[in-house]
């Protein structure tokens, strides 16, 4: 049996932009993963099984989909113990999908090369490729084409998942903001985000990344206000994050917004 953690990640900047031809947006996201991390199972077996989490039909499709890939049949039982709090703009979906198409690779007598494999990965979901790397990561175009980032680590990170809040679909998200001509101004807002990645050395320079383009929330405000360096939401939340230099700030503010909903505590880090 090969076990796995699947992290979390966060979006330290999404700008996005217009319609493509391939009637997708255009982005460019600043991806970081985090300690907080689902586990993952997978082990040979007569045929499929998915058990631990009755929802799920990512990881399913990954393997279905890496199976056809290697000519064979899809017999491995996979097992997920779920810690990432799910479509809440973590990606914790996407993870588990890339963990289990990872692990199901290496139990191949012919496994597919990582080019093949990364191929595989973006047939699933646009952020599931991100979660076959290490390190955070410059995604572009329609989120699957990477670049490595050397992003400073050395900070704490407060999530917030608001009480009684559900994500709309990421459909319906990127709906609303074409109706309010969110992709006017892409091109500033991306050269900001190209001129700023450089400059950052320090966690603090993270706050002069670009804002979330799809959703804001009151809860950032407050982490500011609460000693945050930078605060957003994550992906299409509803999850909000902020940032803090000392452990003490963060746990500080984590007890203070449980009364907003669910709240945890965690670390950037590099590796899944």
């Amino acid at each position: 049996m090969r076990r796995a953690a699947a992290t979390a990640k966060l979006n330290l900047a999404l700008v996005v932009g217009p319609l493509r031809d391939d009637g997708r947006h255009e982005v460019a996201t600043v991806l970081q993963r985090l300690d907080l991390a689902d586990r993952i199972s997978v082990e040979p077996a007569p045929q499929l099984r998915v058990e631990g989490f009755p929802e799920d039909t990512l990881v399913r499709r990954a393997l279905e989909s890496l199976a056809d890939a290697a000519g064979t049949e899809p017999r491995w039982e996979a097992r997920i113990w779920k810690h990432v709090p799910v479509a809440a703009g973590l990606g914790g979906g996407s993870s588990d999908a890339a963990t289990a198409l990872r692990l199901a690779n290496e139990t191949l007598p012919e496994p597919l090369p990582a080019e093949a494999l990364t191929e595989l990965a973006a047939s699933l979901g646009s952020d599931v490729p991100f979660f076959l790397t290490s390190g955070p990561q410059l995604a572009t175009g329609t989120g699957i084409d990477l670049a490595p980032l050397d992003l400073p680590q050395d900070y704490w990170v407060v999530l917030v998942l608001p009480r009684a809040e559900s994500k709309s679909s990421t459909a319906s998200v990127y709906e609303a903001f074409d109706r309010r001509n969110g992709s006017e101004g892409f091109e500033g807002r991306r050269a900001r985000l190209d001129d700023n990645l450089p400059l950052v050395r320090r966690p603090r320079d993270l706050a002069s990344l670009p804002p979330n383009d799809l959703a804001t929330s009151p809860l950032a405000d407050e982490l500011l206000a609460l000693g945050a360096f930078r605060a957003d939401v994550s992906g299409a939340g509803p999850v909000v994050y902020g940032l803090f230099l000392h452990r003490e700030a963060a746990a500080a503010a984590k007890r203070e917004l449980r009364r907003h909903g669910r709240t945890w505590l965690t670390v950037p880090t590099w590796y899944g």
